[in-house]
């Protein structure tokens, strides 16, 4: 936990904040000097008993400023599940619980991460020894509290959304629903993100009694200290410039930590497969990787025995690993917002960094949105494509190795056969839906080719 960048102007010490000495004492002992911007402003109002919406950039603090708040109010009355924790990631969830272990180290703190991917049993008994703190995905607690009794959340005093955007415009509705009803209406709700979203400022309205809202008014949305760039490819040799790249960018330092964005979890695991076949060692981070692997390789690229990470958006929001050096888009990110928290993984509390983004022919209008969004211009790095035609075949190899080795895992399997429980659960037919599906994907391609031909026609008559 670095000491975090500090506005000189809301400059100020935690006592100052009105936070007990003891707390002020645990924040110097891990490196936590004075509050940063979010800290300085939301800590009191919390303090003094009100909902909260804060946003700022990544890497500004924002689980201390809710973090140090819940401990204190706890400190002084100790009992049960005191605190509800909401979050969309399962890592996110365990870093969290890190946070509060070290900031309540000294009150003897107990809590429970409650995540998909963990056995239910063992959970529900640590559930039924009344943890102070719940970190949770929203669909593992539904579960809990659908499934059994032995959860009463009745008596909680903070419910904490945690990358709020993310929560209430996901697929995380039905669940947030099941959660709401158990919950006290008496209670402190508290929301933080990185980015402000409609949704946010509709609950603000509807659902919070007056919260304190603040919102960092940087004009730039990303770290100053981030550098961002592109890197112009060809779609169809995309993956040797990226191997090429990271040759270049290694021979200078073997020692950087960087983190490759992707898409989807098959060419997450297709690249990471790929990237091993050409000597990098790697570690892959999605959601068809079983939890305890998804912890152990987290463990594995924090604790830098392996310094390259190839993930999914499940890893663009809130982990805080400051190693990480440079970041890679492989994919230009659809949405502006899930592109700064992607970014947001470096250049994190004052420290600097680089993000590059893989932009090829089809991407410049993405690219565009992004740059309007962040108020920043992507700055060109260049490569020469004479550096990457010499790997092309070798990388070809490696790519048609990877894809042989996820026929022999069958990947994806899983997914299916949960996807068709769900459907008999939900009184569907599994072979009727897939043949509705096929039917629709018809109807798109016929849709598609039929205006391609008018386009052809149209431009025809006009030459």
């Amino acid at each position: 936990m670095a000491d975090m960048e500090v506005d000189k102007k809301t400059e100020s010490s935690f006592c100052r904040l009105g936070l007990d000495e003891w707390l002020v004492a645990q924040c110097k002992s891990v490196g936590i000097s004075r509050p940063s911007a979010i800290q300085h402003h939301c800590i009191p109002p919390i303090l003094k008993g009100n909902d909260c919406i804060g946003c700022a950039k990544t890497g500004s603090g924002k689980t201390a400023a809710f973090a140090l708040p819940i401990l204190q109010k706890l400190s002084e009355d100790p009992y049960g599940v005191f605190a509800v924790i909401l979050t969309p990631t399962r890592e996110l969830a365990y870093q969290i619980s890190e946070h509060f272990h070290v900031l309540g180290k000294p009150m003897k703190l107990k809590d429970c991460v409650v995540v998909g991917g963990v056995d239910m049993i063992d959970q529900s008994k640590q559930l039924e020894r009344k943890p102070h703190i719940v970190i949770a995905t929203p669909g593992r607690l539904a579960d809990h509290l659908q499934s059994s009794n032995t959860l009463d959340l009745k008596s909680i005093q903070f419910l904490v959304l945690d990358e709020a955007d993310r929560l209430l415009e996901g697929n995380f509705g039905p669940d947030l629903e099941v959660i709401f009803e158990a919950l006290p209406e008496k209670r402190q709700t508290l929301l933080f993100s990185a980015t402000i979203t409609d949704t946010m400022y509709e609950l603000r309205k509807v659902a919070m009694k007056k919260p304190f809202f603040w919102s960092s008014n940087a004009p730039i949305v990303t770290v100053e200290q981030l550098d961002q760039r592109y890197l112009l490819v060809p779609a169809q040799v995309k993956d040797a410039y990226l191997v090429q790249f990271l040759r270049n960018y290694l021979e200078e330092d073997k020692d950087r930590s960087i983190i490759i964005f992707t898409g989807t979890c098959k060419f997450c695991h297709a690249l990471s497969i790929t990237l091993r076949n050409l000597d990098f060692p790697n570690v892959a981070l999605h959601s068809l990787v079983k939890q305890r692997i998804r912890l152990a390789s987290l463990a594995q690229f924090k604790s830098n025995q392996v310094r390259l990470m190839v993930a999914t958006d499940v890893a663009s929001r809130g982990l805080d690993i400051p190693t990480v050096q440079l970041i890679i888009n492989h994919n230009v990110p659809p949405s502006p917002k899930d592109y700064v928290h992607r970014v947001g993984r470096t250049a994190r509390a004052g420290r600097g960094g680089m993000a590059i983004t893989m932009v090829t022919q089809f991407d410049v209008k993405v690219v565009k949105n992004i740059e309007k969004h962040i108020k920043t211009k992507l700055t060109e790095f260049k490569m020469e494509e004479k550096e990457v035609l010499p790997i092309l075949n070798e990388v070809a190899i490696a790519k048609s190795q990877a894809q042989m080795k996820l026929e022999e895992l069958d990947f994806g399997e899983k997914r299916r056969i949960n996807k068709r429980k769900q459907m008999i659960l939900e009184g569907k037919d599994p072979e009727e839906e897939e043949r509705k599906k096929q039917k629709m994907i018809k109807e798109r391609k016929k849709a598609a080719k039929a205006k391609r031909e008018e386009r052809r026609k149209a431009t025809a008559s006009q030459s």
